[in-house]
């Protein structure tokens, strides 16, 4: 499908997407099917496209395969953009993590979906759900209809950054996720493009080894491997091994905030070697850009990060990034959902942090998770005994046998290796087999 849309200044533009019908004799693809809108993960490829299911060089192919077989074969009508700025869309940038822009946008995708099915195809039942930045994006989405009061009837954002300013807090304090250096540019692109204000030029922000050409990298002609092994990129480096200065004057707990907050670290936890990996020498965000943000962050912090005493974004950010972080940030603008919702995650995520994103959301509704309007699945956790009162046993038993594979077939790299595939390939399908699961039990309750 291909529809308008609107860009992150609210530019007229358009976009493009999969729409897939169930069709055939079974019971479950026929009459009336319910809808799944999805939104994708991050990808820095252009051509990516959703639709493009038979083509196994399209950078989409994996993430569509699946999805026609968790939903589609199983009866739902599946509706997955491919966002403004990817595929054949004329938007030169794509308004990444913008919330209010990827709402419309998944928004607009289902109204074209819906004007292009024939009469009675779909059903009044809508499922939202998505992963990574998809999971972000189907939070807003959820949030944008609830606001609109547009029935939903039900929801699972799966391992999405809906904390926002929360998560580039803790990445700005060395806790830097696998992946970063790919999100840098697409964040600041989207923010800069969407509100203008962001930096003068890119030198501000980046090394001088990679201001140049970087508003128009991604998303682009390079893939994740690509786009590192050219060097126009850094693979993991996104901030410099040697510690920002603090500014001459203030107490000398700055500095050591500072230095505590850059590698190496050595506190014998699991995550030294990721956090360690974030740091070195042909790194992307130069010191000053890291400096001015660190600083605002210690004069107005999140509630969130480092301290979880009030767990809303900070009151009063002065940093323009932040200040775009918190103006996307889904713990605000809403009072939590109003429909079942299922958060799924993995507890040990080393690209979207599960206790900063999915754990702290549900914090912040304990109203919700009392009542289980919001469900929270951590798939990396014990699996239990099956059973009625263990309804997504099968997706954590699922994991830990596919994580234990990983971890045999990979011998002495084991933990490298489960790094690796954690957020990209372990996750996904469980938490989409839990999703479908999820969905499942409204199928049969009136419309």
């Amino acid at each position: 499908i291909k529809y308008g849309t609107v860009g992150g200044a609210g530019e007229q533009t358009d976009a493009s997407g999969a729409l897939m019908v169930p069709t055939g004799t079974a019971t479950q693809c026929t009459g009336a099917r319910p809808i799944v809108l999805y939104g994708h993960g991050t990808n820095i490829t252009k051509r990516y496209n959703l639709a493009e299911i038979a083509d196994s060089t399209n950078p989409a192919n994996g993430e569509s395969v699946l999805l026609a077989a968790m939903y589609a074969a199983q009866g739902y009508i599946v509706v997955a953009p491919n966002y403004a700025g990817y595929d054949s869309s004329s938007l030169s940038y794509h308004p990444y993590v913008n919330a209010d822009q990827q709402s419309k946008d998944m928004i607009d995708a289902l109204a074209a979906a819906k004007s292009a099915l024939p009469a009675g195809k779909a059903s009044a039942k809508l499922f939202v759900t998505g992963y990574s930045q998809g999971g972000f994006v189907a939070m807003a989405t959820q949030r944008a209809l609830q606001l609109a009061d547009t029935p939903v009837t039900a929801s699972a954002p799966m391992s999405g950054p809906y904390a926002l300013a929360a998560y580039l807090d803790a990445i700005f304090y060395g806790n830097v996720a696998l992946g970063s250096t790919a999100f840098a540019p697409l964040t600041t692109n989207s923010f800069q493009k969407s509100y203008g204000n962001i930096y003068t030029t890119p030198a501000d922000i980046y090394e001088a080894n990679y201001a140049t050409g970087i508003e128009s990298l991604v998303p682009g002609d390079y893939d994740f491997t690509t786009v590192y092994s050219s060097g126009k990129l850094p693979q993991t480096a996104l901030f410099s091994s040697t510690a920002p200065t603090a500014p001459a004057g203030l107490p000398a707990i700055v500095q050591g905030t500072l230095t505590a907050a850059t590698a190496p670290f050595t506190t014998g936890a699991a995550t030294d070697a990721l956090f360690n990996a974030g740091f070195g020498t042909s790194n992307l965000i130069n010191n000053n850009a890291r400096l001015s943000y660190l600083l605002d962050a210690m004069t107005n912090p999140d509630g969130a990060v480092p301290l979880t005493a009030l767990p809303l974004p900070a009151t009063a950010p002065a940093s323009p990034l932040r200040i775009a972080a918190k103006k996307n940030d889904l713990r605000l603008g809403w009072m939590g959902p109003s429909t079942p919702t299922l958060l799924c995650g993995g507890s040990a995520d080393p690209t979207v942090f599960f206790k900063v994103n999915t754990e702290l959301m549900a914090g912040i509704w304990p109203a919700q998770v009392a009542n289980r309007l919001v469900t929270v699945l951590d798939v990396d956790s014990d699996p239990g005994t099956p059973g009625v009162t263990n309804p997504f046993y099968a997706a954590k038993a699922g994991f830990a046998q596919q994580k234990a594979a990983l971890i045999a077939s990979a011998g002495a790299n084991a933990a490298t290796a489960v790094t690796t595939a954690y957020h990209g390939s372990l996750v996904p399908p469980f938490c989409n087999a839990a999703a479908r699961g999820f969905f499942s039990q409204f199928l049969a309750a009136p419309v």
